[in-house]
């Protein structure tokens, strides 16, 4: 296992790197990045996409100015200072010796700094991770604590009414978009048309330093249990069926039969022997759910509920054409996911030591 381990290690670094070179690539074709964005600001047009659609209208009038300009939002600036941005962004190398300096910073963990908000890449993280670890984990463990027995009774019960009703409102669940839950979540329960229960933004109250332990434990859940319970909806739905799929597959096998035929009890033969079984492909992919609900449906999610994470940060770098803080974070959770990729084979081992990946490899 450990020569497994090792194997898949090293197996990070290229996968890595090419996830880093295909999206650098890609931005290199982008228009409105950083040097457009700040000469859009500094003449007081907001953002450079403004320019964009004004060019478009006036293409005939602006076609020779246009030529002999780089840049949109350069025609009112003098060239030298279009220069020195250029500089300051890094834009004067050429793209090759610009990727490899960052390639090289990421090794050593340097993500340099954002462009507009003068603050480190990893200081940025570190204030945005908490929220989205609280939305991803919370959301992953009730989504196991409902998914888990639910699956697990309507694998027992199989063609009755209450499989019949459980599953219909499964694939209701499933098919409503998370964003659309999150809003009538908001217009029921958070003061949108009916009930003031719940807060409408935030993570917690403005008089948070105020609050005493419990007080600020309840407060923190107070404002978590609508963008959780928007989160986990889709989770919930593809995790019951998946328990239930296991547990059927695990009941028509020959050994289950075998263990009826000893005289076994049903408790016993279901939970001393189909369950561990069943729950193998369930309970080891615990950190590929987290993970998936963590960056899928932090930005929406986030964003509906106003929480300050890693998904509205991710978000708003991108519109803004903040490298360092696209760039960086895409490193850092491109090897979050990697890792959790092997983390995530060391549980089914765990689980079920009978899995051997380096028999099968061979």
């Amino acid at each position: 296992m450990l020569s497994y381990i090792f194997r898949r290690l090293l197996l990070v670094i290229p996968t890595l790197f090419g996830i880093m070179v295909v999206n650098f690539a890609l931005v290199q074709f982008v228009p409105g990045g950083p040097v457009e964005q700040m000469i859009a600001r500094l003449e007081g047009g907001g953002d450079v996409f403004g320019g964009f659609a004004g060019a478009a209208n006036d293409a005939g009038a602006d076609s020779i100015g246009q030529a002999d300009s780089q840049y949109i939002g350069a025609r009112g600036l003098p060239p030298e200072v279009i220069e020195e941005l250029k500089r300051n962004f890094g834009f004067d190398k050429p793209p090759l010796e610009r990727f490899v300096n960052m390639m090289w910073n990421y090794v050593t963990f340097d993500f340099g700094e954002s462009y507009f908000r003068k603050i480190s890449v990893l200081e940025l993280v570190k204030e945005k991770l908490p929220v989205s670890i609280s939305l991803g984990l919370w959301s992953t463990l009730i989504a196991y604590l409902i998914s888990i027995p639910l699956g697990v009774r309507k694998a027992l019960r199989d063609g009755s009414s209450f499989d019949s009703w459980t599953s219909g409102v499964i694939i209701a669940a499933y098919a409503i978009p998370g964003f659309l839950f999150a809003i009538l979540l908001l217009v029921l329960l958070a003061g949108g048309s009916y009930w003031q229960i719940f807060p409408l933004r935030g993570l917690t109250s403005e008089n948070w330093d105020q609050l005493s332990l419990l007080e600020k434990i309840g407060d923190y859940f107070w404002h978590i249990t609508l963008p959780i319970v928007a989160s986990t909806i889709s989770a919930f739905a593809t995790l019951t069926l998946l328990t239930k799929n296991s547990f059927l597959d695990e009941i028509k096998k020959q050994y289950v039969i075998t263990a009826r035929a000893k005289g076994l009890t049903e408790n016993r033969v279901l939970y001393g022997h189909v369950f561990r079984n069943a729950m193998l492909i369930v309970i080891a992919g615990f950190p590929g759910v987290f993970i998936s609900i963590f960056f899928s449906g932090s930005v929406i999610i986030e964003t509906i509920f106003s929480l300050d994470g890693m998904g509205r940060l991710g978000f708003e770098a991108t519109v803004a054409r903040d490298y360092p803080i696209v760039f960086g974070t895409l490193f850092i959770f491109g090897l979050l996911g990697l890792v959790v990729g092997i983390i995530s084979d060391i549980m089914y081992v765990l689980v079920d030591p009978r899995i051997d990946f380096e028999k099968r490899e061979g």
